[in-house]
Order: C-alpha cells, then sequence, then structure tokens
C-alpha cells in the first residue's frame, strides 16, 4: 500500500507540474485497520503559496489551511482566490492596501491579472454588468468576527470610486454615507468582534445605462432588538448608546440627562463599556455629519436621540413589589419622569401601564396588575419594541436620501450577512443567525457544485461529480413541518405553551428520527443541532417569549398620544 501510495503521488506530481522533485524522506503512516484511509497527498513545495487554491495539485482541507497559513504568515497576504470566491483573513489590523491609488490599479483589469483582492472581485461585477448587462450580487459570508462588514464598505467603496455620480449631487458620497449610521444602530461588541454586525443588510446600488451610480436602496433583517435589554459579559449594546453617553457633556445633549454608560442598566450588563482604539465621542461626531450628509438635520438628530436617551432612562426604572401578585414603581421616579419628558408621554398613564395590563373576554374588559417579575419583562419589550421602530424609522430615511428620479438601468448587490455564531449561551438570536446561514450555504451550494455541473453535463463535458455536502437535512429539520420552527409556533399558539414543553415536543419528535439532532445529557431544557459549521447546543429558556415578540398595547397607546411631533426630515 505504501509503495502504491508513492507511486501515486510522484505519477500525480510528475503528470501536473514538468519539475523535479526532491525526496529527502518518508515518514511510515501506519493505517487504521477499520477505514484502511491513507493519508492526504502533500503538494509539491513549488505549488505552496500559490493564489488560487483551485491550482493546487490536491485539494483537501489540510492542504487549504497550510497556503493559506504560508500566504498570510510568511507573506502578510490576507486574500486567495478559490475560482471565483476570494477567502479573506481578518488581519485584525488597519492594511495600507485599499487607498485610491489601489483602486486605479485594479480598474479595468481581468480577475486573475492582479493579486487577489476585495476590489478584484468589486471590479469583476462591475465589468459584468457593463458587458454582459446583467445585474450582479456580492455575497460577503463566514462566521462572526470574520470582517464581513468591512469587506462590503471596501465593495461599496470601489464602486463609488471607478463609476462616478450621474449628477452633481455626489451620490457616491451618500452611499458610503450609510454605513458609519448603521454601524452606530446597528453594530456592537461581542465576544467575537468589537463591531459585530447584529442584523442583515442588502445594499443594491443602481447604475444608470452609463454605468454611473445614481442612488442605492437599503434592505434589513432580523435585527437583535434583545440586545437592547441584555448584554453577555464583555459584550456591549449597541454603539450608538456608547456615543452618546460619551457625549453627554455636549450643551445640545442637556436635556437628555446622560452620563456615563456605567450608570445605566442596559449599558453596564456586559461589563464592557469600552473598546480599545475606539474614541466613541468622536465616532458620534462621524455619525452626526453621515447624518448630515444624507439630509437629516441637526433638529431630527436631537429628536433621535432623545427618544434613544429616553430607552436608557426606561431601563433605570426600578418597579418593585407592591405584593406577590402585583407590582408598583415609586412616585417620582426621576427615570421615569425623564423617558416621560423625553417622549412626550403622562407619567401618570405611563406608571400606571408599566405595571398593569388590559384583558378582553367576550363580555367584559378588566385590568389585571401585574407580578414585578412580568412588569419588568414588560418594561423590556416596549424598549426593544421602540427600538426597533426607531432602527426602522432611520432605515427608511436613509432609503428616502438614496432615492433618485433617474432610471436605473443595472445595479449590483452587497449582501452582509451575520455570520455563523457559536457562544458559551446560545439563545433565540444565535438560532435565527445559524438558520439564516443554512440557507446562505445552501445557496453557494446550488450556484458553486449543483449548477455548475448541470451546466457540464448538459454540455457534454467529461466530467466526474463531485460528491458535496449537502446540508438540505438540516434545512428541513429547522422549517419542514413538524421542524423546530413549526413546533415552536404551535407551542406560541398554546394558552398554557412553555418552553419546558416544547423541549419535550422536540425530543419526542426528533430524537429517534434525525441524525442532525440530539439532547444534551445533563439538561431537558436545549437541544443541539449539527449544523454545517458546528455543531451547536441551544437554551430552550426565552424562546417562546422571543418568538412571540409581545408588547403592551396600552403602552403603545400611551406613546400614540406623545405631544412631540416630528415632521419628515427633508
Amino acid at each position: 500500500i505504501q509503495n502504491n501510495y508513492l507511486g501515486c503521488l510522484l505519477s500525480k506530481f510528475i503528470s501536473i507540474k514538468k519539475f523535479k522533485i526532491k525526496l529527502m524522506c518518508f515518514i511510515d503512516h501506519k493505517l487504521d485497520p477499520k477505514t484502511k484511509n491513507l493519508p492526504y497527498l502533500r503538494n509539491p513545495d513549488i505549488l505552496v503559496g500559490e493564489n488560487d487554491l483551485t491550482a493546487l495539485s490536491y485539494l483537501h482541507e489540510p492542504a487549504v489551511l497550510h497556503n493559506l497559513k504560508v500566504r498570510f504568515i510568511d507573506s502578510k497576504l490576507i486574500y486567495t482566490y478559490c475560482g471565483i470566491v476570494l477567502v479573506a483573513i481578518n488581519p485584525y489590523e488597519t492594511l495600507p492596501i485599499y487607498g485610491s491609488e489601489i483602486i486605479n490599479a485594479y480598474s479595468g483589469q481581468n480577475m486573475g491579472d492582479m493579486d487577489p483582492h476585495i476590489f478584484a472581485v468589486a471590479e469583476e461585477a462591475y465589468k459584468q454588468m457593463a458587458r454582459d448587462e446583467r445585474n450582479q450580487s456580492i455575497i460577503v459570508s463566514g462566521e462572526s468576527g470574520a470582517g464581513k462588514t468591512v469587506s462590503a464598505k471596501y465593495a461599496m467603496r470601489y464602486f463609488a470610486t471607478v463609476s462616478g455620480s450621474a449628477s452633481e449631487a455626489n451620490v457616491e458620497e451618500k452611499v458610503l454615507a450609510s454605513n458609519p449610521i448603521m454601524e452606530a444602530i446597528g453594530n456592537a461588541k461581542t465576544t467575537r468582534n468589537d463591531n459585530s454586525s447584529r442584523f442583515g443588510k442588502y445594499i443594491e446600488i443602481g447604475f444608470d445605462n452609463r454605468y454611473r451610480i445614481i442612488g442605492a436602496n437599503m434592505r434589513t433583517y432580523l435585527l437583535e432588538k434583545s440586545r437592547v435589554v441584555f448584554q453577555a459579559d464583555e459584550e456591549r449594546n449597541y454603539h450608538i448608546f456608547y456615543q452618546l453617553c460619551a457625549s453627554a457633556n455636549l450643551s445640545e445633549f442637556k436635556n437628555l440627562r446622560l452620563s456615563s454608560a456605567n450608570d445605566f442598566l442596559y449599558t453596564r450588563q456586559g461589563r464592557s463599556p469600552v473598546i480599545e482604539g475606539v474614541d466613541d465621542a468622536k465616532e458620534l461626531c462621524t455619525t452626526r455629519h453621515a447624518f448630515t450628509l444624507l439630509g437629516i438635520n441637526e433638529s431630527y438628530q436631537i429628536g433621535l436621540f432623545q427618544v434613544l436617551a429616553a430607552i436608557l432612562h426606561l431601563g433605570n426604572v426600578e418597579i418593585k413589589d407592591r405584593d406577590s401578585d402585583s407590582s408598583i414603581i415609586a412616585p417620582n421616579n426621576r427615570h421615569l419622569t425623564a423617558f416621560c419628558e423625553l417622549v412626550g408621554v403622562t407619567y401618570q398613564d405611563m406608571s400606571h401601564w408599566l405595571c398593569h395590563r388590559k384583558l378582553k373576554t367576550a363580555t367584559e374588559t378588566y385590568i389585571k396588575p401585574l407580578p414585578r417579575l412580568q412588569a419588568t419583562n414588560a418594561r423590556d419589550a416596549l424598549s426593544k419594541h421602540i427600538y426597533a421602530k426607531l432602527f426602522n424609522w432611520i432605515v427608511e430615511h436613509v432609503n428616502k436620501a438614496l432615492v433618485t428620479n433617474v432610471k436605473q438601468h443595472s445595479f449590483i448587490g452587497v449582501l452582509d450577512i451575520y455570520g455563523f455564531e457559536t457562544f458559551e449561551i446560545n439563545s433565540f438570536e444565535q438560532f435565527c443567525i445559524n438558520y439564516a446561514n443554512e440557507k446562505l450555504q445552501q445557496q453557494f451550494n446550488m450556484h458553486v457544485f449543483k449548477l455548475e455541473q448541470e451546466e457540464y453535463m448538459k454540455e457534454q463535458i467529461p466530467w466526474t461529480l463531485i460528491d458535496f455536502y449537502d446540508n438540505q437535512p438540516c434545512i428541513n429539520l429547522i422549517e419542514a413541518k413538524m421542524g423546530i420552527l413549526d413546533l415552536l409556533d404551535e407551542e406560541c399558539k398554546m394558552p398554557k405553551g412553555s418552553d419546558d414543553s416544547w423541549a419535550q415536543k422536540l425530543y419526542n419528535t426528533h430524537l429517534k428520527t434525525c441524525s442532525l439532532f440530539e439532547k444534551p445529557r445533563m439538561s431537558n431544557r436545549a437541544f443541539i443541532i449539527q449544523h454545517f459549521a458546528d455543531k451547536v447546543e441551544y437554551q430552550c429558556e426565552g424562546f417562546l417569549e422571543k418568538n412571540k415578540d409581545t408588547v403592551n398595547e396600552e403602552q403603545i397607546n400611551v406613546l400614540k398620544a406623545s405631544k412631540v411631533r416630528h415632521s419628515a426630515p427633508t
């Protein structure tokens, strides 16, 4: 077996590349008597460090990782091609490879003519849009902390630089201005990433018939609302809250009654209020400048900041037990007073409906007091609701600023989706994020493997079909009838539905029928899914509440009666 192995190795090398091979020594490899698997074949030294992984004689995981390591460690190169795919390694530092002179160097070049770069991918998309008159999209995917958001920003910067603008309004500058705004309100520090996108974003950049930028449109997905009211250890809330607290001394922010981020429940839970190397006060200046560029003037910016400050004050409203079945807020609570003044509602109404709810039956309506825990959860639900509404309002007005009257001829889309996540504690948010990544992986499989190979077969090209991992069974586990989501929705409709009973239904339905589903040994309130990227254990606690996403209707009615009124920004 060993001789055959070496013979195959040598013949393969010689047939692919005409060069001499210097054999230094051979190491015996003991075979597993059960599998009898041979070791992975090693690529010759001349191929190690190739800028395209498909040029390797042997393309397997060890060879890929070794090639990437050699390029990154020895040559400080973070980009490598794998056919049409660009593989990027996050260096966690700023590199001088994104300036205007680099953009100009890649402009007009073919993808394989220059070193691998995000600009080369962007140029290829731009060129194909112009040459083939077909809309293009760039998908930026990877695990949390891989550098997706930065890559997406550089792709957008490339289009803005090479295409120019179809008007004097400097549309490309406005397109780029959306980045600091969306990062401020949608990004946060996690244990994996200091600037993690906590939402999905798809930006469609529009071009006229001369392929100049005329505008853009943004769609967002699945904002992680729970972060507004809770952060794990060593994590932060959304950047905008810390930017405001760091700028609390500004005269125009005096009526916000803000102070240090450590003074507010919603910004101190992670015990990590500062990001090394980041000046939050300076970042707020960047955010405000971007708002101004997009036509959201100073008056409306202050209105936005009032709502954000109100959320922080609401989180500090202490709700106490009146008895075992009811709760109370002390009169003249300074944080509730600040909240009510900032959003223009009455203290009495807000105080009452934070501790009560209205129940309707077929024959009557009555008011029920809430126990302290339920009232606290209702307060947090209101905070999340307000933030989500504000987030959507900002996205809507960013899009209004980017809209154009010029007819769109074509577009390039840039998808920056949250990466696959697995933390020490994984909940509903990680489940949704990882489900989205399963769907994205399926799209990748379909495009790169299935459709490509079908094209080869159709054109009768001699081809040995590649066996690849199909993640459809995992997607079925999540979304099919009687799948995890189906059972979750069903449990939410049950009068006495609970996380525990939902967990038992999952075990009863999937443990014996699906190999991708497991139950942890030491828990009856968790489940494990074997995803395409990793095995993840999810805690069931909170799934039902987060899926229902209910807010007290009477609290919303109090807000609707607000005396604060703003027309749409110009």
